[in-house]
């Protein structure tokens, strides 16, 4: 992942919390992994025209985490994230990922079979995993820090 000095912490804590947009994600951490926690909407990138997503981690062993909360434009949070894949991975094809929409309210046209179709895509071309539910969603680090 890119650096941003200013917009980077690493966190340790049993449970890291994301809360936007009444969306709430918990990554469960108690193998206490140091991850690197960056800001990217309003931080790392602050340019008002660039799709960006809401948050990046890093993993120890580093598998990139993207994190986008949402109310109902499930879609556009797609765009989002494939952006800062884009811009911000140092690999955008190789490097294990975790995507994440967690949202309010479903709001993607003719429903989950287009869901499958992106989950797909972003598996091919980002090697990436894409989660999408409803808040709130916990996710447990150790499927992907052992």
């Amino acid at each position: 992942m890119k650096s941003c000095p200013n917009c980077e912490e690493f966190k340790d804590d049993n449970e890291i919390v994301f809360k936007e947009n009444k969306s709430k994600l918990t990554f469960e951490n108690s193998n206490r992994d140091k991850i690197l926690k960056i800001k990217v909407d309003g931080c790392a990138i602050r340019d008002n025209k660039t799709l960006r997503c809401d948050y990046a981690l890093v993993c120890s062993n580093g598998v990139e985490i993207y994190v986008e909360l949402k109310g109902s434009k499930i879609a556009h949070a797609f765009e989002q994230i494939e952006s800062t894949i884009n811009l911000l991975s140092d690999n955008p094809q190789k490097i294990d990922k975790r995507c994440f929409v967690v949202f309010t309210r479903f709001g993607l046209p003719k429903g989950r079979t287009n869901i499958q179709i992106i989950k797909s895509k972003f598996n091919k071309k980002y090697n990436a995993t894409l989660i999408v539910d409803k808040t709130p969603y916990t996710y447990d680090l150790s499927q992907v820090t052992i």
